[in-house]
């Protein structure tokens, strides 16, 4: 059985968090080649299936990576679920299906917006602007926080809104404080179970929480209320998914808020749940049995 492994042509070098999902794959007889998804001379039909693991580039070439996922034959997760979930209004999809989502002003590309004629303006589809402490701004494709703002003054905001907003789609949110003592909560699932937890913490001040800007990263044992949100982001997903993790904070006043549902790339954190890897590769290896 030959395996493709979707990666980026950069991969950092300190990523080694897939190599036990590597290891347990030659286990069960999989042959792995890890490719760039942007490689010219790839030949995907060469292998019996694909899988999306670090393809961390994509983002300021969205377009391309939809189209090459479409291209990909036997592509896991597979390309509707790239195309819808690599555009954060599949947030708007989940909250319209009860899900919590963080309060959210959608400004779309090539318009005009008034920040702070918006952090001013109570309107009925988004909840308590006017007791916003502090404003967040982030694009709808993205990652690794890139052009994402914390912001207190509205003139900071509108100069990053103009400077995007013609060429791209951004949301404005209340900025959630409390990632910066609690963190970021990931719970992840494998072939529709959940296997672990994570809880990811900042640097001091900071909001980000990617180990790229030092954050850190622990084992976390949700509770029964994240752990029952989670389960009810991933059945509201559209697809069977091989993978998916779920990302959330607590508002100011503690209520949960998804911030995210990463069907295509997401680290899985299998340095803190080695029993996770060998559940992905073996539900790799099943459906690779039956790939017709």
């Amino acid at each position: 059985m030959r395996l493709a492994i979707a990666t980026c042509a950069n991969l950092p070098t300190w990523e080694v968090d897939d190599k036990p999902f590597h290891a347990d794959l030659a286990e069960r007889g999989v042959s792995v080649t890890q490719i760039a998804w942007d490689r010219a001379d790839a030949r995907w039909e060469a292998f019996d299936a694909c899988l999306i693991r670090t393809t961390w580039d994509y983002q300021e070439r969205r377009d391309d990576f939809v189209a090459w996922a479409g291209r990909v034959p036997r592509l896991w997760n597979p390309a509707p679920v790239v195309r819808w979930n690599t555009h954060k209004s599949y947030l708007r999809e989940l909250e319209s299906r009860g899900v919590p989502i963080v309060p959210t002003v959608w400004l779309d590309r090539g318009t005009r917006a008034d920040v702070r004629s918006l952090l001013r303006w109570p309107r009925a589809d988004v909840r308590s602007l006017l007791r916003w402490p502090r404003g967040f701004i982030k694009p709808c494709v993205g990652s690794t926080a890139r052009e994402t703002l914390r912001f207190d003054d509205p003139a900071v905001a509108q100069r990053h809104v103009d400077r995007l907003l013609p060429r791209e789609d951004l949301m404005l949110q209340p900025y959630l404080a409390r990632v910066e003592t609690e963190g970021e909560l990931s719970a992840i699932f494998i072939d529709g179970g959940m296997t672990h937890a994570v809880r990811k913490i900042p640097v001091a001040g900071d909001y980000r929480v990617q180990d790229d800007f030092g954050a850190k990263d622990e084992p976390w044992r949700p509770t029964a209320d994240e752990a029952a949100l989670a389960r009810r982001v991933v059945e509201a997903a559209p697809e069977d998914l091989l993978y998916a993790r779920v990302d959330f904070l607590r508002d100011d006043a503690g209520a949960l808020c998804v911030t995210e549902l990463e069907l295509v790339e997401p680290s899985l954190f299998f340095r803190h749940a080695r029993h996770a890897a060998t559940k992905l590769a073996d539900a790799v290896a099943r459906r690779l049995r039956y790939v017709p």
